[in-house]
């Protein structure tokens, strides 16, 4: 006999498997996006463009078979904050106030839409690197640690996209 219990344990339970977490290994995504917000576009300037290119090929290289060009599911990185520490020489470890080395960051929203534009999932990303982990006597350091970063970012996006 299907009781008014019955019915809403049911309701719930589709419920709740409709918000689960998508994840993309049954899922080709069509498109990769990389956008900025307006204040790290502002501070950044053509540096963004160095970021969006290396998190673009190397999402490409890490989710392989997944990137389907054409498939309706698009993948959106929103980067929100972007800092380089102002030391990037070596030795010691800490905080910049104490002369040791410190981290560079990189947030990000990773977002998968399906084909009509609803949001399937999200991940709120944060990436870090040593600032003395480039070779900081060169002269494109800073393009150098920014380039790390984006890898390091994409890193974390193919591992909650694809597991």
């Amino acid at each position: 006999m299907t009781t008014r219990r019955h019915v809403l344990t049911f309701a719930l339970g589709a419920a709740a498997l409709a918000a689960a977490p998508v994840r993309a290994q049954s899922v080709p995504i069509g498109s990769i996006q990389v956008v900025f917000a307006p204040t790290v576009l502002h501070s950044w300037g053509a540096n963004t463009v160095l970021v969006k290119a290396e998190l673009e090929r190397t999402l490409a290289e890490l989710l392989g078979p997944l990137l389907q060009r054409g498939a309706g599911t698009r993948l959106v990185i929103n980067v929100t904050s972007l800092w380089l520490a102002s030391y990037a020489g070596g030795g010691g470890g800490g905080k910049p106030s104490d002369g040791g080395a410190s981290n560079d960051y990189l947030e990000s929203m990773a977002t998968l839409y399906d084909r009509s534009g609803r949001e399937l999932a999200n991940w709120p990303i944060l990436s870090t690197e040593g600032s003395g982990a480039a070779a900081w006597y060169l002269p494109d350091v800073d393009q150098r640690r920014l380039k790390a970063l984006a890898r390091n970012n994409a890193y974390w996006v193919k591992r909650y996209v694809a597991g």
